[in-house]
């Protein structure tokens, strides 16, 4: 079980036997107007924006006779707002995030097990590895044509434009550390190279400094392809590579040589790779509506060579030391004796402007 539906601006999907890798052959649930989804996940992303009224971004709103809404709302100040009515019951969340300079994305996730009276809402910056999560209270379960009207576009649904997608699953889905490379790209280890989807721990890899360390543990996700899981093709030759990669727009490169040197007094830098995409060296990669990418834990963070360039390992952080969040990421099935613990970056990441000056010295 998974994914049923994934809607944007350009196209929307829903079906009761999952989208995208998620399909399977049979109805998971029934097909009656008053089923009710009593256990699932609501994952959205949005652009914040500094407007100084509540916004309303996503939801569903039914008055007379029977009351049912599911309202999120970007809040004054940076943040996001939950409302659930069902007839007299309501439910309410509210969460603060601070406000960069610059709009930034926000991944939104809303999980709800209403059997065992629990929920919970997650804010996350895909670009810098923030977490906030709230418990909520007194979430009930929602009637599935209700969720089906808010994502295909539906009279008293809503999809705000500053919603670059959104997709429903019957699973409580993972928060955190997301992997974010193809599982069939090509890793360098002792025994030539092997498709990151086959190795597994105690296995060893190459890393960027040339050497060999233990493959920790390996996470596996499949994710709707849209946002900061859009999936990009990194092009050979370009970046050193010997073949084409498909990374997620967030996975980072490690780029050296005298331009680096020259303008970031660093032997290296990392670039997220949507800084990279120009039309031919990176471009966007067709999507379906889903997408199956790996990662690797590696002891201290390594940059591991793949398809003949480095790119960084999974960044875990200290999140064994916090056992509040840990259970609800894809590091949750893992012995906690056996993850590392990752310190700060060793090297500076870059910037957008700063990545876009790189490559304007390069190509000059």
């Amino acid at each position: 079980m998974g994914w049923l539906a994934i809607a944007d601006h350009k196209e929307r999907r829903f079906s009761l036997r999952g989208v995208g890798h998620d399909r399977q052959d049979r109805r998971r649930h029934p097909e009656e107007n008053a089923y009710l989804l009593t256990r699932g996940s609501l994952t959205f992303e949005t652009r914040t924006t500094a407007d100084e009224r509540p916004q309303k971004l996503l939801g569903y709103d039914y008055g007379w006779p029977d009351q049912r809404t599911l309202m999120f709302q970007a809040i004054p100040g940076g943040g996001i707002s939950l409302v659930q009515v069902q007839g007299e019951n309501i439910a309410h969340a509210a969460l603060q995030h601070s406000l960069p300079a610059r709009t930034d994305i926000l991944r939104v996730t809303f999980s709800w097990d209403a059997q065992n009276d629990w929920a919970r809402l997650t804010i996350e910056r895909p670009e810098e590895h923030q977490i906030t999560s709230v418990s909520i209270a007194n979430v009930r379960p929602m009637a599935l044509q209700d969720l089906r009207a808010m994502l295909m576009g539906h009279e008293r649904g809503m999809l705000a434009k500053e919603i670059i997608f959104a997709a429903l699953s019957d699973q409580i889905e993972p928060v955190g550390p997301m992997p974010s490379l193809s599982p069939n790209a090509p890793v360098a280890t002792p025994q030539g190279y092997r498709a990151l989807g086959d190795l597994k721990r105690g296995d060893t890899v190459y890393t960027r400094s040339g050497d060999i360390v233990p493959v920790l543990h390996r996470i596996d996700r499949t994710v709707p392809a849209r946002g900061s899981f859009a999936p990009l093709r990194l092009r050979a030759p370009y970046f050193g590579l010997m073949q084409d990669l498909v990374v997620t727009p967030e996975q980072r490169l490690v780029i050296d040589g005298s331009e680096v040197e020259y303008l970031f007094a660093q032997e290296a830098v990392l670039t997220p790779a949507r800084h990279l995409v120009n039309g031919f060296a990176a471009l966007p990669e067709l999507p379906g509506p889903t997408q199956r990418y790996s990662q690797l834990i590696l002891p201290g963070h390594e940059a591991m060579i793949l398809a003949g360039t480095a790119l960084e390992s999974l960044y875990i952080g200290r999140l064994r030391r916090k056992s509040d969040l840990l259970p609800a990421t894809l590091l949750s099935p893992f012995d906690r004796s056996t993850l590392p613990e990752h310190g700060r970056t060793a090297f500076k990441v870059l910037k957008w402007f700063e990545a876009i000056h790189l490559a304007r010295q390069r190509a000059a």
